[in-house]
């Protein structure tokens, strides 16, 4: 069986140790063939793609990024879709294709493989914010990243005695900005899932400063203050319709300033928390979901994605994996909010 494998959407630390499992077991195990199409659904739509012998993959699980590349190209748009596709992969002798992406790419695929296409996915999503699997890689590494960040943030703070916001990613959901801003013990944590006013946001941090600290404020790009009707975005949208966030930091650290007082100042993280090579945990994660990926090609699991549940790695199909999104519980919400102030 000759296999494509393909990293769309963003760029995530782990996306390489996927292509790695997925090859090794592959080759190892089942004795297939495999390539990759190069920068997402783009080289799929233009059939751009390179050989993956066994070299191709040595040492990589390491690396950061993807060395096939990635985009967030449609491949509905400029001239794909469906009869397209298959008119490529018959003509190539590529037998199946996995899929590595998050929400966008994984509903792309469930649409090529509601078309008769065979797909398997694997989820990928900094935010881990897809509901079917307990966590998705990259997710370890940017929790880390920001924490280290904000730990730095903190140390010039307080030396200025400053409010101190960093701005983590999270479009949905704020799990990033929760974990890395307990990691970090942050006065304040502002989610997409929790809708607060200004005044609150003060409060907290005249709480800090009254006890001779440095207020430190970690606030997800998707959250809402409530004053706003939408998450701030002001750089248009992506190739798959949806808006680019960034800048609530620089939003909210005016405000915070004349109503305290303190001087404020922003940091947006962004693309940092992408960066870099992937941590232990990432590592394993991804090389498992590489790995289960293939047994899935093997059974024919056609229309489903690997998931972690638990410690096991589970199959469940594109539907179920797109169905719900998985958002930061009130309760784990209320958990960290008792360290607020």
């Amino acid at each position: 069986m000759k296999i494509g494998i393909l990293t769309s959407g963003g760029d995530c630390p782990g996306l390489n140790a996927v292509i790695r499992g997925a090859v090794l077991k592959g080759i190892t195990v089942y004795g297939h063939e495999f390539v990759g199409f190069l920068d997402g659904w783009r080289g799929v739509v233009e059939a751009d793609i390179i050989d993956l012998p066994r070299t191709a993959i040595r040492g990589i699980a390491k690396q950061g990024g993807t060395i096939l590349g990635t985009s967030r190209t449609n491949p509905f748009d400029n001239g794909g879709g469906p009869e397209v596709i298959k008119a490529h992969l018959d003509r190539l002798g590529i037998d199946a294709i996995i899929a590595i992406g998050g929400e966008g790419t994984l509903a792309a695929a469930k649409r090529l493989s509601d078309a008769g296409l065979k797909i398997v996915g694997v989820p990928k999503t900094v935010d881990n914010d897809l509901d079917a699997t307990d966590y998705t890689f990259g997710f370890d590494t940017a929790v880390q990243i920001a924490t280290e960040a904000i730990d730095r943030l903190r140390t010039t703070g307080e030396s200025h005695h400053r409010c101190m916001i960093a701005e983590v990613m999270g479009r949905h959901a704020g799990w990033i900005a929760l974990h890395a801003g307990m990691a970090a013990c942050a006065h304040a944590i502002l989610i997409p899932e929790q809708k607060i006013g200004i005044e609150q946001i003060v409060q907290w941090a005249k709480g800090a400063h009254s006890r001779g600290r440095a207020p430190l404020i970690v606030v997800a790009e998707g959250f809402v203050p409530e004053h706003m009707e939408s998450p701030h975005s002001e750089r248009g949208l992506d190739a798959f319709g949806r808006p680019r966030l960034g800048g609530i930091a620089d939003q909210l650290a005016p405000e915070i300033e004349a109503r305290t007082g303190i001087e404020t100042r922003a940091t947006i993280l962004g693309h940092i928390q992408r960066g870099g090579v992937p941590s232990a945990f990432d590592r394993v994660l991804a090389t498992r979901l590489g790995m289960a990926a293939i047994d899935s090609v093997v059974d024919g699991c056609w229309g489903t994605m690997v998931a972690l549940k638990g410690t096991e790695i589970d199959h469940v199909s594109f539907a179920e994996a797109l169905g719900k999104l998985k958002a930061v519980p009130q309760r784990r919400y209320e958990e960290a909010a008792l360290l607020f102030g």
